[in-house]
């Protein structure tokens, strides 16, 4: 292979390269650029009601919740987030999940201990 053969074979090979970086980089800060804020709350479930009824986020936060159950066992249920946790009476749980899809959702509790499970709503509201 004659030595401009060999160069030119590099400098393709090398702009290849230096395209799929480019590429790589120019897709990563869409994805960086959705990043939002943490965001923490605590919500308590007692008499059949959430307290608070209702959390605003912004699309993309790291949202952290820290479900209490206050007199019976209460649950955490978002549908569109498939969110599902238990707290036993007296007891929390915390979890974690990114607020990626705009809009409101309710939250409810799942349980049947009670008929009166059924009428605890919140709601859950992604700008």
């Amino acid at each position: 292979m004659r030595r401009w053969q060999k160069d030119a074979s590099i400098c393709a090979a090398f702009g290849g390269l230096v395209l799929g970086l480019v590429a790589i980089a120019a897709s990563a800060p869409v994805s960086a650029q959705g990043a939002g804020s943490a965001r923490s709350f605590t919500i308590s479930g007692t008499q059949y009601a959430f307290r608070p009824a209702e959390i605003i986020v912004d699309r993309n936060d790291l949202v952290k919740i820290t479900f209490s159950a206050e007199d019976i066992a209460h649950s955490f249920t978002i549908d569109a987030y498939r969110i599902s946790k238990r707290a036993g009476a007296g007891q929390s749980v915390t979890f974690e999940f990114r607020a990626d899809q705009p809009g409101a959702f309710d939250y409810y509790c799942n349980l049947s201990i009670d008929a009166k499970c059924k009428t605890m709503k919140g709601k859950l509201v992604v700008r």
